[in-house]
């Protein structure tokens, strides 16, 4: 199994406890949609390592407690913390034609409703609630919230993401003239 046929499913946060239990943070939508999950995919030195869920508990703010197999001492738990977690893309449901996962938009053309193609999606960022997808445009970094009156749509055959782009929000990552420098020249 590689990162390449897997999509990040969330992190391993802290150790719970003395027995060897985690607690993860599911980065996902629907967090409910993952507690009778069985197996999952650790990060460990670049590779992706089965490890086989005991018991899943999931609590508030998508957090899980998850006791492993195998893993049974706070030490073997804690050489786990800050490591990625990962399931096979197949597992994944199937969505709508104009729905579409985050992992799939990399690569696609930026095309916004007045402007016309702008650039390439390059990632998705997931930061304190918000999704921003990060394009570039111009030689810049642009960072498009994820905003359904923003994003209208994706379509998959064409590998387009069709944007209605707010007014200025290209302006805010391309405008630096308005940045003075002081004249030492007197």
């Amino acid at each position: 199994m590689t990162q390449d046929n897997c999509y990040l499913l969330g992190y391993i946060v802290r150790t719970h406890g003395t027995a060897g239990n985690v607690v993860i943070y599911l980065d996902v939508d629907y967090p409910d949609d993952y507690e009778d999950l069985e197996t999952v995919y650790v990060e460990i030195k670049g590779e992706l390592v089965p490890y086989f869920i005991e018991d899943i508990n999931l609590q508030k703010q998508s957090n899980a407690i998850v006791t492993f197999e195998d893993v049974d001492t706070i030490v073997k738990a804690q050489a786990l913390v800050g490591s990625s977690l990962y399931l096979p893309l197949e597992d994944l449901q199937e969505l709508g034609d104009d729905e579409f996962y985050y992992h799939e938009i990399k690569g696609f053309k930026v095309v916004d409703e007045t402007m016309g193609e702008l650039g390439i999606v390059r990632e998705v960022y997931s930061l304190n609630g918000q999704d921003l997808i990060a394009m570039d445009y111009q030689g810049s970094e642009v960072l498009i919230p994820t905003a359904n009156d923003i994003v209208i749509k994706a379509d998959k055959e064409a590998k387009s993401l069709f944007v209605n782009l707010p007014e200025g929000l290209l302006e805010v990552y391309l405008d630096n003239s308005s940045e003075s420098t002081p004249d030492d020249a007197d």
